[in-house]
């Protein structure tokens, strides 16, 4: 086991290229979110009437909503990294960029097109402000 590891170590630092060995090591651990920053060409895009504050804390509230897996999240970073569940281990990056005081532009990518829709459709139908409202009117009901 332990000559596995070793192997599996320094095969993805060599063929890591430029990465750096952190990149490399989160590859094979399965947390490197290199894949998903390079799927931003192709992510799904909403702008919200958030701060970016707002925006991100807000996010993570509906993430664990949807018992999504956080495996990373970095607010400095604008990013946060999940798996769509504990069993479904498909990654799925959040992108957020500061466009304003008041404005937020979110990007969800995923090399699963599925999962990038089904978790962009929820997420985005939780950050708008209609479905706050709706939740305010539930809570009022109780």
């Amino acid at each position: 086991m332990k000559i596995f590891v070793i192997c599996a170590l320094s095969f993805a630092i060599l063929t890591s290229g430029c990465a750096s060995i952190k990149e490399a090591l989160k590859g094979v651990a399965g947390v490197s979110t290199k894949e998903l920053e390079a799927g931003r060409k192709s992510a799904i895009i909403k702008t919200f009437d958030y701060d970016y504050f707002t925006a991100f804390t807000k996010t993570l509230d509906a993430l664990k909503e949807m018992s999504a897996y956080i495996y990373t999240q970095n607010i400095k970073k604008h990013m946060i990294a999940i798996y769509v569940s504990e069993q479904d281990t498909t990654p799925v990056g959040i992108f957020f960029k500061e466009l304003s005081a008041t404005s937020t532009q979110v990007e969800v990518s995923s090399p699963s097109t599925y999962s990038k829709e089904a978790i962009s459709q929820k997420l985005f139908q939780a950050l708008s402000p209609k479905s706050e409202e709706k939740k305010g009117e539930t809570n009022e009901k109780k």
